[in-house]
């Protein structure tokens, strides 16, 4: 993989990575003010599936090796 496209991978999941933690950030405070239930889980939800497009976009940047 080109270091170029490599970089801009690695750029991607450091946004996504900020953006999980301001979810996870939200959805602390919205416990802690005792927010709708149905809002939260809503919420965590959008957080999974950051949590998964990074968990793919680490997998292009770091292939498993077969040995």
């Amino acid at each position: 993989m080109p270091d170029q496209d490599q970089a801009e991978l690695r750029l991607s999941v450091a946004r996504l990575r900020q953006e999980h933690e301001d979810y996870d950030v939200a959805i602390n405070a919205m416990i802690k003010t005792g927010c709708d239930a149905l809002r939260i889980q809503r919420m965590k939800k959008k957080k999974l599936i950051i949590k998964d497009k990074i968990t793919k976009i680490e997998d292009q940047i770091i292939p498993d090796i077969i040995a």
